[in-house]
């Protein structure tokens, strides 16, 4: 299977099928209100703003795995009023463990861990709290990971949330 192969569940219970981004450039991420990197969602809003005319698109998944404090609103209305985003939201769901979104398993299979950037100590001491052994696995370590897919529906990049959005927008703009 590959990337046009998977559905989404949406937050009005529906399917969105991901081949409807068949020829486009995606940035797919797991989101969360009430984490350290949800400021990520304003430049993520401004990159989707600069860009969805050439034919990029995000695909944005909240996930509640991590540990994070919980926002008082919904996360669709949190999201539109805070950082006015117009790209799509899907229903929360799991990223990583046996309930995973088959999305998720077929990403990290595609493009695995590397490592958080340097001077993440709080992040890694976070990680390793859930999972000792948190190196030896693909899965997903916290929210705001991002997988870059091109054109053809290849996922070209991994970005751990704490890549810069500068540089996730910087692989972007070579890809378009």
């Amino acid at each position: 299977m590959g990337f046009y192969d998977y559905t989404v569940p949406t937050r009005d219970g529906g399917e969105f099928a991901t081949r409807d981004f068949e020829g486009k450039v995606v940035l797919v991420v797991n989101t969360a209100t009430g984490c350290g990197f949800t400021p990520q969602y304003a430049r993520i809003s401004d990159i989707y703003d600069k860009y969805a005319s050439q034919g990029f698109e995000v695909l944005d998944i909240p996930c509640d795995q991590f540990p994070n404090p919980s926002g008082e609103k919904p996360a669709f209305r949190y999201c539109n009023e805070q950082f006015h985003t117009r790209f799509p939201q899907m229903a929360e769901t799991d990223v990583t463990g046996e309930n995973a979104l088959p999305l998720y398993k077929f990403l990290t299979s595609e493009k695995g861990f590397e490592g958080f950037a340097p001077g993440a100590d709080a992040l890694v001491d976070a990680v390793k709290a859930m999972d000792p052994d948190y190196e030896s696995s693909d899965s997903i370590k916290w929210n705001f990971t991002k997988f870059v897919i091109d054109r053809e529906g290849n996922v070209l990049a991994r970005f751990e949330p704490t890549a810069t959005p500068r540089e996730v927008e910087a692989f972007i703009k070579t890809v378009l």
